[in-house]
């Protein structure tokens, strides 16, 4: 019989209740035993209505750690403390699972990393997207070969105007950056994944400030106040890898288009073409003429499902917690994520200076 773990929560804002929360309360292996929040009220709420009867409460994630019987560790706090919490919770001896993007940094991704290694604990980071029935048909067909070599591909994070204006996702100081960092890291991470392609040559990137000045905008969750807009509403950037393959990353919260599309990607390899505008579409030729073909998705028969319909979040969790009881590597690897931040920081650097940012020692 499968042991049950033990779980405490860092962090129990937006993400913990929309997302972690609720999929791990429906884990027979999993108890939630711990709550931690700058805001005391937050995590006695969470803990009310997720947790276990003997389930604790804390305002310092330090006190947390202390308890040696908490098995695993999930961090969802803002982007500036994902590395101090999570490298703190590894060398406490806990597996953790650390929300996207790795980190504020790539230097701070990269102790994150290896204190992973150190601990020999498992750390994976929150690139739920990679769990939904579309991406993984379609990580299949990569996997079987039927796209051939994917040597160009886009990866899709635009929206008209859905601004979050809760919480810190607007303060560089905390997050680093905005929709690239935000969305903008999901459709790369999904869109590397595809390709199975983590060696970045070069990037080229912009970030803009064309919308976020604007008083009483119009925006999904209201007006946004622009004294507090301090990062991009829009960045876009180019990414050559070392075997000569091109993605295009287009990343926007607020952007003069209708054509929107959010933790997507489009690719086009050797063999056929593939993307997510409308539902999962595959592109090619076959007898001298050319072919679309509509996927039709339903329960049963994609990789880590079972024959029922699971939400993407409910997959990730139980894909997560069964590659610590198994001993598995966990489906998005540390080394995956650590890409991923590397990239969206020389696309930040490349904007700043207006300069190609080479990686990896490549000139």
């Amino acid at each position: 019989m499968s042991k049950t773990y033990r779980v405490g929560i860092i962090g129990c804002g937006g993400i913990a209740n929309g997302k972690h929360l609720p999929s791990l309360s429906k884990l027979d292996n999993v108890e939630l035993v711990a709550f931690c929040d700058i805001v005391q009220e937050r995590a006695e709420e969470a803990k009310e209505k997720y947790g276990s009867s003997e389930a604790q409460v804390y305002t310092d994630y330090q006190e947390l750690l202390q308890d040696e019987t908490i098995d695993i560790v999930h961090v969802l706090t803002p982007n500036i403390s994902h590395a101090e919490i999570s490298i703190a919770a590894l060398e406490s001896g806990k597996h953790v699972m650390c929300e996207k993007p790795m980190a504020k940094t790539s230097a701070e991704a990269q102790k994150m990393l290896e204190a992973a290694e150190r601990s020999g604990k498992k750390l994976t980071i929150g690139y739920n997207n990679r769990f939904r029935e579309d991406s993984l048909y379609l990580k299949q067909l990569c996997e079987a070969g039927e796209l051939g070599s994917i040597y160009f591909a886009k990866a899709h994070a635009i929206r008209r105007r859905a601004v979050p204006t809760w919480g810190v996702f607007l303060d560089e100081e905390k997050q680093g950056g905005g929709p690239l960092i935000d969305i903008g890291t999901h459709a790369l991470d999904l869109t590397l994944w595809m390709m199975d392609n983590y060696q970045p040559k070069v990037v080229l990137g912009t970030t803009y400030h064309e919308l976020s000045q604007r008083e009483n905008a119009a925006n999904a969750w209201g007006p946004w106040d622009p004294e507090k807009f301090s990062v991009e509403d829009s960045a876009f950037g180019m990414i050559v890898m070392e075997n000569g393959a091109t993605i295009m990353l287009e990343s926007s919260w607020a952007l003069n288009s209708l054509d929107v599309d959010e933790a997507k990607c489009s690719l086009s390899g050797s063999e056929a073409g593939a993307d997510m505008k409308n539902g999962l579409r595959i592109n090619g030729e076959k007898f001298s003429r050319l072919y679309t073909n509509e996927i039709e998705l339903s329960a049963g028969g994609v990789a880590f499902y079972d024959g029922k319909s699971e939400s993407a979040p409910d997959v990730e969790m139980r894909k997560w917690i069964e590659a610590i009881d198994k001993d598995l590597e966990p489906v998005v690897t540390p080394k995956q994520a650590l890409v991923v931040s590397q990239i969206l920081e020389a696309l930040y650097e490349s904007a700043r200076t207006g300069k190609a940012v080479y990686m990896n020692g490549s000139n």
